[in-house]
């Protein structure tokens, strides 16, 4: 039974990511309490579960809120859903397939009266704060994005992910986004990009981008195909000398001084931020990254690759 104050949730996708973090970082809340899941192939014993968002959202009548753990592709329906049920929601990233998909979603939560959160959880890495702070009011001079990783260790079997609105290398690419749009002081712009399609698929294994902030030059190189150790670097030149963030934020090194690194609170802090944001009655919704990544579809040259199996 939940305690007076708790929010009612449910967790619409039971995959990885939701087994990795969504599940320890809610059962850890006690401002939240888990009433049901919707999923297609999956259940948790004790929790009632159901096949989709709607059978959910009405065998569950003092439902809360909803947070979205399914691909992006098809999100912006159970968002929709959500919002026209008076539910408060939380997006996985990237939150919609779209921009116009996200826009529309802000418009109906607006209008329903209901919070509508976009989390982007490398930005509640632990040394993406401090470098914020340390960045502001330096010259930045250069910054290089390097995040390769392994898709058959992060996404085994998942299809998706390399079709048509699965982004590809840019579902980890966009976590790098995440933090360089905030960051960084001045906005980051696309200039030109690249990206390889393995043969008979639609989205990338690789791309690199050239970007702008203010007067820097801002360069990112994604791979989805590195194996052993994972790369997650941002290293920023400036006038004070090289900041650099590494394993995706949560290791800062500043020039001069020892490296500063924490524990991983990503979702435990967006579940926190969650908690505020339906308290105050507000929305976060931020689409830098996203917007980011549309522009490099938009822009890029895309280059076919040998073919892809997991």
């Amino acid at each position: 039974m939940a305690e007076a104050g708790t929010i009612r949730l449910g967790l619409v996708g039971i995959g990885k990511i939701a087994r990795d973090q969504h599940l320890p970082a809610l059962a850890a809340d006690g401002r939240f309490a888990l009433a049901a899941t919707a999923s297609r192939n999956a259940q948790l014993d004790d929790v009632a579960g159901f096949p989709d968002i709607d059978a959910m959202i009405a065998g569950v009548p003092d439902l809360q809120a909803v947070s979205l753990c399914t691909p992006p592709d098809g999100r912006y329906e159970q968002a929709a859903s959500a919002i026209a049920a008076g539910l408060h929601v939380m997006l996985e990233k990237p939150p919609t397939s779209t921009l116009s998909e996200i826009a529309a979603l802000e418009e109906q939560a607006r209008a329903r009266g209901v919070t509508l959160f976009t989390s982007w959880h490398s930005r509640e890495a632990a040394g993406v704060a401090p470098a914020r702070e340390w960045l502001a009011g330096k010259r930045i001079e250069t910054v290089r994005i390097t995040w390769r990783e392994d898709i058959r260790r992060w996404h085994p079997g998942q299809e998706w992910i390399l079709g048509a609105g699965g982004f590809g290398v840019f579902d980890p690419g966009i976590n790098a986004l995440s933090i360089a749009t905030r960051i960084l002081p001045d906005p980051l712009l696309l200039d030109s990009a690249w990206m390889e399609v393995p043969e008979g698929r639609a989205s990338p294994l690789k791309a690199e981008l050239t970007m702008r902030s203010g007067g820097a030059v801002v360069t990112a190189d994604f791979d989805f195909l590195q194996t052993g150790p994972q790369t997650w670097d941002i290293e920023v030149d400036t006038d004070a000398g090289m900041l650099t963030l590494s394993m995706g934020g949560s290791i800062l090194q500043l020039p001069g001084a020892d490296a500063q690194k924490a524990s991983d609170r990503e979702y435990p802090r967006l579940y926190a931020r969650f908690a505020e944001l339906v308290g105050a009655g507000e929305s976060e919704v931020d689409v830098r990254p996203l917007q980011l990544v549309a522009d490099a579809f938009l822009l890029g040259e895309r280059r076919v690759g040998a073919s892809f199996s997991f």
